[in-house]
């Protein structure tokens, strides 16, 4: 499972379907659906959230969006539920905290993938973090495995 911090335009077709698959999956995990990849480590930043489920229903929706920019259909209506920032709706979902040092490693094992997989898909110098994740200092995640 990889969850990406990076924004979902970079990846390319195979990747940003993936995404979508994999975020899907846990979803379904956090919202105890099923069995398995519950301890995946992945999912830490999701459950450490006051609403693991809306963390990853808005994780869900900027993938779906990106899809969408590149004329790809996905079914919006398997997200659980989005908090957005609408008036009538409870709180939006708070940003999640990642480090520079885990988005500089991911999108150097992005460009690895891409390099073999489709090497004409170009990538930015420094990363782009995924719209709900707010950047900080810091080494790669303790989660990760590198």
């Amino acid at each position: 499972m990889r969850l990406w911090s990076l924004h979902p335009a970079l990846l390319d077709r195979q990747g940003l379907t993936a995404c979508w698959r994999e975020a899907l999956l846990a979803q379904a995990v956090l919202a105890g659906r099923t069995r398995g990849y519950t301890r995946h480590p992945q999912l830490e930043r999701f459950r450490a959230q006051p609403d693991p489920v809306a963390a990853i229903g808005a994780y869900l929706d900027v993938v779906a969006t990106a899809a969408e920019a590149r004329g790809y259909r996905f079914d919006r209506s398997r997200i659980d539920h989005v908090r957005l920032e609408v008036p009538q709706l409870a709180a939006p979902v708070p940003r999640i905290r990642v480090s520079d040092g885990q988005l500089v490693f991911e999108l150097e094992h992005l460009r690895a993938k891409l390099a073999v997989r489709s090497p004409t898909v170009p990538l930015p110098r420094e990363p782009v973090p995924h719209p709900l994740f707010v950047v900080e200092p810091g080494p790669i995640a303790d989660w990760e495995r590198p």
